[in-house]
């Protein structure tokens, strides 16, 4: 064996005449991600950059500056937040982005195995929120799979999911050239049927797809198809339903097993209309605090309806904070009378409100009718944009890790890193019996890292 490489950068070092290297964090083929400090701010971020290999490729430099112009348009604080771009020295483009502490969903699927009922939903809403104002701002991000759902923690110690590389997003203005009609980008543990058949030609039921895959495999510890070779992955995701997730975890509610099934439809049409909609649907599987933020995803997604009242035999329940490892007091059950589930007595209040200004409104309506003679109503609108987000608290230290972005050829690793801190674990596992985990074969890779039948 020959002497290692040199590393691409090493610690000291000046990035951008402004960057001081702490740590490398992952580096690939094409590209490195490193922790780093502001010297004038003393502010610690993580910074992507490209290597040389990767600069000769005018479509990983292209995909590399499409990931920083689609994250910077997203508000939301579900998504890593961009802080700088711009040029090295050696002219390659270069990313700034939040250094995150914690782990991906997929480390933590490895350490717990399937997620209590309510856990796992409440992380798959607050996905939902970042994909939400994605799609409305025409952006579909085709990688979503539990290495790029980042678990960190909000100011309050609540746990919080950061949507991770948009490397290989979709806008309706994207250069044909950059997406060929047959090219297949993505992860295909998690990729949609129409997806495989051509990357180009998707729109947001794809990403409601992935989320369904993501949902099955913290639920059932496994992803929905296993595969020794791609060829037989690609032809299970296409013509073959994944096996029931009820017959993986017996505890889990029906409906919650149809919401499900629904993101896995082969056709898009029979999937749900928009991730607003599918939050929704998840809503009364929820915390309490996931089921506010569902009705804040459904104004962001255009759906504009309340989260529905749990079914009433509905197994979901809010682990109570201070029991096992929760870290967040905000997702602990609140109090209410003896026999009253919280969401019903939320949905009753929901519904008393409404009642409320909607006499009002017939008061107001009537009054006004009558003095001016006639009354015209003007349009709702279909939607509105995403509040901004409070700025994330930026992590003080600790040496962290960081997920391969998915391209045309090698891969670049994400800007996300993960902790040395021992990460978020917010509960333990409802789960009586974890599913089987998937084998581990070596397949060809889809211009990502996944491997067919490996937990991502």
């Amino acid at each position: 064996m020959g002497p290692l490489p040199p590393p691409p950068v090493a610690k000291g070092d000046m990035l951008a005449g402004k960057y001081r290297a702490l740590d490398i964090l992952g580096a690939g083929g094409m590209g490195v991600v490193v922790a780093a400090e502001h010297t004038q701010l003393h502010q610690r971020v993580a910074l992507k950059f490209l290597l040389p290999e990767g600069l000769v490729n005018a479509q990983v430099v292209a995909r590399f500056e499409r990931e920083a112009r689609a994250a910077a348009q997203l508000r939301s604080e579900h998504v890593a937040r961009v802080i700088d771009v711009g040029r090295l020295e050696t002219g390659g483009p270069y990313i700034v982005m939040e250094l995150l502490d914690g782990c991906d969903l997929s480390a933590l699927l490895q350490q717990r195995g399937p997620l209590p009922e309510s856990e796992a939903v409440d992380y798959v809403i607050q996905a939902c929120e970042a994909i939400a104002e994605a799609h409305s701002l025409g952006i579909i991000h085709r990688d979503l799979k539990p290495k790029n759902l980042f678990v960190t923690k909000s100011v309050d110690g609540s746990p919080l999911i950061k949507v991770l590389d948009f490397g290989i997003s979709k806008t309706a203005a994207d250069d044909l050239s950059l997406t060929g009609t047959t090219e297949v980008i993505g992860s295909p543990n998690y990729m949609s049927p129409e997806q495989l058949k051509a990357s180009r030609d998707v729109d947001a039921r794809s990403d409601i797809w992935s989320i369904g895959a993501i949902l099955y495999e913290v639920l059932g510890g496994r992803v929905p198809f296993v595969a020794t070779t791609l060829t037989q992955l690609c032809s299970l995701v296409l013509t073959e339903a994944p096996p029931p997730l009820g017959e993986l975890r017996a505890d889990l509610h029906p409906e919650l097993l149809r919401v499900v099934d629904k993101c896995l439809e082969k056709d898009p049409a029979r999937r749900f209309g928009s991730v607003g909609e599918l939050a929704m649907a998840l809503a009364p599987f929820a915390s309490t605090a996931g089921s506010v933020l569902a009705s804040r995803v459904a104004i962001v997604g255009g759906s504009g309806r309340l989260p529905p009242s749990p079914p009433a035999s509905s197994s979901a329940r809010v682990v109570p904070a201070g029991q096992g490892g929760s870290t967040s007091v905000s997702w602990g059950a609140t109090e209410l009378a003896r026999g009253t589930p919280p969401r019903r007595a939320m949905a009753l209040g929901v519904l008393v409100g409404a009642a409320v200004v909607g006499a009002l409104a017939t008061f107001v309506l009537r009054a006004t009718s009558q003095r001016e003679g006639t009354l015209t109503l003007a349009p709702a609108p279909s939607s509105v944009a995403a509040a901004a987000a409070p700025p994330p608290v930026l992590a003080a230290g600790g040496a962290t890790s960081a997920t391969p972005a998915a391209s045309a050829g090698p891969s670049v690793p994400s800007s996300a890193p993960s902790s040395s801190t021992p990460p978020v674990t917010p509960g333990p596992s409802a789960a009586q019996k974890p599913g089987p985990r998937p084998p581990k074969h070596a397949t060809p890779r889809v211009a990502n890292d996944d491997l067919p039948g490996d937990r991502k």
